[in-house]
C-alpha cells in the first residue's frame, strides 16, 4: 500500500469541469441530443485536451451531467433541512427536482444511446432519490405536518409523470402545480 496522498483537484480544474458541464447542459437544452464533444469545446472556449481530461467520451460527459444535477439535489436537501420547516423543505426540494427532469429530458436520447446502457446509472440515482425523499418526508411526518400513506418515491413519480405527459413547453409549470397539489393533499 502506498503512503502517497490522493491530491484534491486544483481549483482551476474544478472550475473547468463545472464550466464544461454548464456548457453541455445549455447545448443539449438548445440543440437536442446530437451535441458532440467538439460542440462543447467550441462553446466552452477551453481546449480539447481540457475537455478530454475530464470527460474522455461523450457518454462520460452525459453521465456526469446527469449525476451533477442529482448531486445538487442531495446537497439542496441538506441545506433545506437546516433552513426551512420540514414541509416547506419538502416542497422546495420537489421544485428543485424539476431541474433534474429538465436535464433528463434534454439528454434523454443521449442517455438511451450510452454504450453499456443506463441500468447502473439509474440504480445509483434511484437510490440517491429514495434516500433523499425518505429523509424529507420522514422529517415532515415526524413534525406532524403531513401524513404519508404511500412510498415517498411516488411523489417524484407523480411529478415526473406530469412532466413527461405534457406535450408542450408548459410541462414545468404543470409539474410545479402538481407539487403544490401533492403537498396540499398530504397536509394534516
Amino acid at each position: 500500500m502506498s503512503d502517497q496522498k490522493i491530491r484534491k483537484p486544483r481549483a482551476d480544474a474544478l472550475r473547468n469541469r463545472e464550466h464544461i458541464l454548464a456548457v453541455a447542459q445549455a447545448l443539449f437544452a438548445e440543440e437536442g441530443p446530437n451535441v458532440t464533444l467538439d460542440d462543447v469545446v467550441r462553446r466552452s472556449g477551453l481546449g480539447v485536451g481540457t475537455l478530454y481530461r475530464h470527460f474522455p467520451t461523450r457518454d462520460a460527459l452525459v453521465e456526469a451531467l446527469y449525476l451533477s444535477e442529482l448531486e445538487k439535489l442531495v446537497v439542496a436537501e441538506q441545506e433545506l433541512a437546516k433552513t426551512h420547516p420540514p414541509v416547506e423543505a419538502l416542497r422546495a426540494w420537489m421544485i428543485l427536482f424539476l431541474d433534474l427532469i429538465a436535464t433528463k429530458i434534454s439528454i434523454k436520447e443521449a442517455l438511451s444511446a450510452m454504450v453499456g446502457g443506463t441500468d447502473a446509472l439509474y440504480a445509483k440515482s434511484g437510490e440517491m432519490l429514495r434516500s433523499t425523499m425518505t429523509s424529507l418526508t420522514d422529517r415532515a411526518v415526524a413534525a406532524g405536518e403531513i401524513r404519508l400513506e404511500f412510498e415517498p418515491l411516488d411523489l417524484l413519480r407523480a411529478i415526473s409523470g406530469v412532466a413527461m405527459a405534457s406535450p408542450d413547453s408548459n410541462w414545468h409549470e404543470n409539474a410545479r402545480r402538481m407539487v403544490d397539489v401533492l403537498i396540499a393533499g398530504m397536509r394534516i
